[in-house]
Formats: C-alpha cells, structure tokens, sequence
C-alpha cells in the first residue's frame, strides 16, 4: 500500500475514533452525509423498490396518496425537501421511507386503511423518518467508516444505497419508531385529519398476524405501549372527546369527563365498535373546533336499514339496527338519542 494512502487512513481512523470519544452520536457532531447526498441516495432507492414492485396503475390513487402526503410536508420541519408519494403493486401490508423525500406505501396498506384519515396517520409516521433522517443517522453510526473509506475510493455511491437499503428493510430503532408515531400524531392532526388518525393505523396494525418483516408494527406489548404513547400526546394536545373500550371488549363508548354517548356494539363496513368510534369522536372534535359550530346543524338520513348522522353535509357516524338493538331501541330513536346527547356535549 503506497505510503500516502496509509497516512490518509491513518487520519480517517484518528478522526472518526474522536468522534466516538466525544460522546455524541456521529450525525449530531458531523454528517457525513449531505443533503445532497441524502436525495441522491433515496432516489437511487426509489428507481430500485419502482423497479422491484412497480407501480398501481391507478392514477387516481396515486394523486390522492401524493395530496395526503404534500398536505403534510407542509406542516412538517423539513419542508425544504422535494418529498415523492407513491403507491407500490404489492398486496404488502407496509409502508417505506426512503432518504431524501421518498415514500411508499404499499397496496395491501391502502386496502387495509382506505379512507384518507387512516392513511394520513401512517405517511405522517413516514415524513417522520425523513424529517429525522432516521436512515441517514443509522447508516453514519453503523458504517461510517465504510463512507468514509467509499470516498476514498471513490465508490460511494453503490456503498450509500446498498447501505441505505439494508437499513431500511432491517428496521428502525423502537426509540426512532416512537418519534415517528409522535410527529405522524402531529402531522395529521396539524393537517387537519382526524386526530384519531395514527392510533386507528396503529390499532388495525396490532391486529395482523404478520408472516414477514413489517416495519411499521412490532410486537403486541411493543404495540400497546406505543399506542399508550399516542393518546398520551392526544392528551397534551387536549383532543376531546375521548374513546374507550368497554370491559366486554366487543364495544366502545365516547365520552368527555361525566358526558357520555351511547355505545356502540356492531361492526360496519368492515370497522369494529373501536374505530367506529374513533372516526366519531375525532370527527366531532373537528366540528367544535368550527368558528360557525351549532348544534342545531345535525341532521339524520336513513337508507332504509341504518342511520347515519351527518352535521350538514359531514358525516359524523352510521348507526345500524344492532347498536340500536343494544339499547333495547329502533335504529332511528338511537339516532335520535344520539343527537340529543351531542348537543349536551360542551
């Protein structure tokens, strides 16, 4: 080995040596990985998960994917990025973030969430792994010796993807994913989207029976507690009213304080009590928050077997004949009930 090129190692060990003995993770005290860099590595990412899995060719689904996640970026920390939505041809229940703006969800994801809320929980989950460059961070720690050394040999850009890639399928951190569930929280919720929103994409993720590498949900009590987690910052962020399951288990209740509706029992469409329940106490959440709020604005349209309440033209919930047949009442004086007991909500 010529003696120039040792003396130039040499260096490169003492350096990143003293950057271990500063105490500080490597990407506080010196990135060695630049914006620049960060986009040319995700986009390099990105040609090879399109490459991979494809695209849906649904152009209607793309663009809403893409709307969901721009509205986002703009209540984001790292707005300075151009950020990319896309969908992915996969019946994978997942969703990735690649450096430098990159997302993909995959179809299964959109199958399993299909309204605009639940999505919005799990790609602001995503912006957060960007805006905290949690891939960036995880491959300066765990290789940034190999960077430094791809620079020398100037071989760094097939090292930073393959790198990046590995980092993204292995997982992150549980401290990274539950500052990814914080800012999703955020995210949505500054949005504008149901505040319920990450904790109804966390709630149906701990219900899977994952048969592969998921990263967007771990281990059940791994899940409970992050889940705890997000009603704890609903909490801080005072969104009210609240949902709970009842002792059963089969059914869910709103409340706020001594003010409660009626439970809900039936799942419909596809959604259990719980989220049933969610989408309604985040949706009236919304409503109060409305300058014009009155509550002589709640209307009920039956279709001839269920109810549904809507506050002008926003739905608030669908009521069936067996929430009703759990109060011992037709489904339309359910929804009667229903409404009196939202206008003594204050």
């Amino acid at each position: 080995m010529p003696q120039c090129l040792r003396r130039v190692i040499a260096l490169l060990i003492c350096f990143v040596f003293a950057l271990n003995m500063a105490g500080l993770p490597k990407a506080e005290a010196f990135s060695l990985i630049s914006t620049k860099q960060e986009v040319a590595i995700g986009r390099d990412v990105a040609q090879q998960l399109e490459k991979q899995y494809g695209l849906v060719e649904d152009r209607e689904l793309q663009e809403r994917v893409n709307r969901i996640g721009q509205s986002m970026v703009a209540v984001s920390d790292r707005k300075s990025l151009t950020y990319s939505f896309k969908v992915l041809n996969s019946k994978e229940v997942n969703a990735l973030a690649a450096p430098g703006g990159y997302v993909y969800v995959f179809q299964g994801l959109v199958d399993l969430m299909p309204s605009d809320d639940e999505l919005a929980g799990v790609i602001g989950h995503e912006i957060g792994h960007i805006t905290e460059r949690h891939t960036v961070k995880q491959m300066e720690k765990s290789l940034g010796m190999g960077i430094l050394f791809g620079a020398v040999f100037g071989s760094n850009g097939v090292l930073l993807q393959n790198l990046a890639l590995n980092a993204i399928m292995a997982g992150y951190s549980r401290d990274d994913e539950r500052e990814s569930d914080k800012l999703g929280f955020l995210h949505s919720y500054k949005a504008g989207y149901n505040p319920y929103s990450m904790v109804m994409g966390l709630q149906k993720l701990s219900e899977l029976n994952q048969k592969y590498q998921q990263n967007l949900f771990s281990d059940h009590p791994e899940g409970r507690a992050r889940v705890a987690l997000v009603k704890k910052y609903m909490d801080e962020a005072k969104i009210r009213p609240q949902v709970v399951l009842l002792e059963e288990g089969n059914s869910a209740q709103i409340l706020d304080g001594e003010w409660k509706l009626p439970p809900i029992t039936a799942t419909f469409d596809g959604y259990k009590p719980l989220l049933r329940a969610y989408f309604a106490a985040g949706t009236l959440y919304r409503l109060s928050q409305l300058a014009d709020y009155s509550d002589d604005k709640f209307i009920t349209e039956s279709d001839g077997t269920n109810c549904t309440i809507y506050y002008d033209d926003q739905k608030v919930i669908t009521l069936t004949p067996d929430d009703a047949a759990a109060s011992g009442t037709s489904v339309m004086d359910f929804a009667g009930s229903y409404i009196a007991k939202i206008k003594e909500w204050k």
